[in-house]
């Protein structure tokens, strides 16, 4: 994992940057991590994918090798799990699995809409790559305010323009 710059970055963001690629480092079976606005905005990603020669050098599984296709698969999938609950009145939803013959896709609920998606393995643990995702969203719930937010969301932009040179 190529861990994006925190120069200039508050506390608060730089300690989300750290949570998120301790996530990635002590998990095995761990191939991609996003964390989603609640109108579906990427935040943060273990991988920032906006060069070419990242994209190249990603492994072929996974949603196309960027963070922003994730993002948008965590999204779609959190606002179908969150409309269902409505629908059948069970109340907020926690989080979703997918699993798939090549790998799993996990969705659960930070704050106020915010979403952390993992794309992990076949050879993951579930178990642990959950535990391991609550104690994220335990840690990074509540720093994650609409300031840090729209911090997070600038810092994604700035680093997009200036890989593309």
């Amino acid at each position: 994992m190529t861990a994006p710059s925190t120069f200039g970055l508050s506390s608060e963001a730089r300690n989300l940057h750290w949570l998120l690629t301790n996530l990635v480092e002590e998990v095995p079976g761990i191939q991609s991590v996003a964390v989603v606005s609640s109108d579906g905005l990427l935040l943060l990603s273990s991988d920032p994918g906006h060069t070419e020669q990242s994209r190249r050098a990603r492994p072929a599984k996974g949603p196309r090798g960027s963070s922003a296709d994730l993002a948008t698969i965590v999204s779609g999938i959190g606002s179908l799990t969150v409309g269902a609950a409505r629908l059948m009145e069970f109340g907020g939803v926690k989080h979703t699995m997918v699993a798939m013959d090549e790998g799993s896709l996990f969705v659960m609920s930070i704050s106020d809409g915010s979403l952390l998606g993992v794309h992990g393995s076949a050879e993951c643990d579930m178990s642990v790559v959950a535990y391991h995702m609550a104690l994220f969203v335990g840690r990074a719930g509540h720093v994650l305010t609409p300031e840090l937010r729209s911090e997070l969301r600038k810092s994604l932009e700035a680093e997009s323009t200036g890989s593309t040179r």
